[in-house]
């Protein structure tokens, strides 16, 4: 009888502890699970938001309840390879809307450093073709690896590619382009195979279509894809404060390794570093978009908008002497004519200085802006296109007088020979005999 009453309390009491594991394990679909202390519930939280990520979330991550996951069933997950990019769940594919308040222009991420597989040999195509002696020998370049037929296995490679791999391939192409004249070519006409090799021009429009942007060949992939800090840095920071204060090397070099930058990896650097300077013009255009003229803190906008465009040319400025200490090629300077005659050197942070001052459309046409902004990215064009009519109201103060109106006709001015400096250290970087640029006013 003692024995069943023992054997009774026993059953009962494991009865209970069962229940009472599953109560804490068992989470509710909107909460922490019963019984979890506070504690354990800030450690089970999910981590900040990455670097980059707008609005705070994850890219790709839809809200929602988090997966019950059973008790026992938790596996590792592996770190994905070195340079590999990871995978993205179903419907992942569409990038988020770009917030240019966060870093402008710049790439969310520094540009991939070092390709992988297969794509190791378009790396090695564009070192060798940016530091070719002439097109001819770039061009030679391609045809060799079109009968190789490397050209035509990594065209069946770029479905595979992320964006963010796909776009450095995007800068290589970019680079054996122009190498070889053909940066006003568009791959997918029928007059470019008479001038460019197939196989190289059916790569090209596969990368285009991958990363939905046709008119890729030009400064802003050349330029803000193509650098990293020449030492890692010690913690994470921003990228547009990495662009700023570390030292910043160009991926794939215009010179020969062992030799000093030559004067367009350092123009090339020089426009990077202006786009990381040119944050704040981002957000001040962001603060002016549907403010009315008759507002008090126009002005004020207007007249921070001047000083960070005097910055942004004294920056250039503290550029020019070194870029007009570096080695040139004829070469590099047909390399910078062919780009300057397709309107493809214009930097992204001037374009955006013009769309909230109206005088690109103004001094050169409505048309010829478009044509530089063919340029950028569909969502960068669309931002811009955006800060033209929110902007609107402001520049009605050029048909004004009065001090709010004086300060705009300032803000124009400054816009101005911000771009005639920048023209003129393009001129430096073409003929090495250009004379160094005046002092900054």
């Amino acid at each position: 009888m003692g024995d069943r009453v023992t054997m009774t309390t026993a059953m009962t009491t494991a009865t209970a502890m069962t229940a009472a594991m599953t109560t804490r394990v068992t989470a509710a679909e909107d909460g922490p699970a019963t019984g979890v202390t506070a504690e354990e519930a800030v450690q089970a939280a999910p981590a900040g938001p990455a670097h980059g990520v707008p609005d705070g979330r994850a890219h790709g991550v839809p809200d929602g309840p988090a997966h019950r996951v059973p008790e026992g069933s938790a596996h590792r997950v592996p770190a994905p390879r070195r340079g590999a990019e990871p995978a993205l769940p179903d419907g992942a594919g569409a990038p988020a809307p770009h917030d240019p308040r966060a870093h402008g222009f710049l790439p969310e991420r520094p540009p991939v450093r070092a390709m992988i597989g297969t794509w190791t040999r378009l790396d090695a195509m564009a070192r060798a073709a940016a530091v070719a002696p002439d097109r001819a020998a770039a061009v030679a370049l391609v045809e060799r690896a079109r009968r190789a037929e490397e050209l035509s296995a990594l065209r069946q490679r770029v479905s595979r590619l992320s964006l963010r791999n796909a776009e450095a391939a995007a800068m290589r192409i970019a680079v054996i382009a122009v190498s070889c004249g053909w940066c006003g070519l568009d791959p997918q006409a029928p007059a470019a195979r008479e001038v460019a090799d197939e196989a190289f021009l059916e790569l090209w429009a596969a990368i285009a279509h991958r990363i939905d942007h046709d008119q890729f060949v030009a400064l802003p992939t050349l330029a803000l894809h193509n650098w990293a800090p020449e030492r890692k840095p010690r913690r994470h920071i921003p990228i547009d404060q990495l662009a700023r204060t570390e030292a910043l090397v160009p991926i794939v070099r215009w010179a020969p390794e062992g030799q000093p930058l030559s004067r367009l990896d350092r123009l090339m650097l020089a426009a990077t570093r202006l786009e990381a300077h040119g944050i704040w013009l981002f957000r001040l255009a962001d603060t002016l978009a549907g403010r009315s003229p008759d507002d008090s803190s126009t002005p004020t906008a207007l007249r921070r908008l001047v000083r960070v465009q005097h910055a942004l040319r004294a920056q250039l400025h503290a550029e020019a002497a070194e870029l007009a200490a570096a080695p040139a090629t004829p070469q590099q300077g047909a390399v910078l004519g062919a780009l300057a005659e397709q309107g493809a050197l214009e930097p992204p942070v001037l374009q955006a200085a013009d769309a909230v001052l109206g005088i690109g459309g103004r001094r050169m046409g409505e048309g010829r802006r478009q044509l530089l902004r063919r340029h950028l990215p569909a969502q960068h064009r669309a931002w811009l296109s955006a800060m033209d009519r929110h902007c609107a109201p402001v520049r009605t103060l050029a048909h004004r007088g009065g001090p709010d109106a004086a300060v705009y006709r300032e803000a124009q001015e400054s816009l101005i020979a911000l771009r005639r400096t920048y023209t003129a250290l393009v001129q430096t970087a073409a003929r090495p005999g250009t004379a160094p640029l005046p002092a900054a006013a």
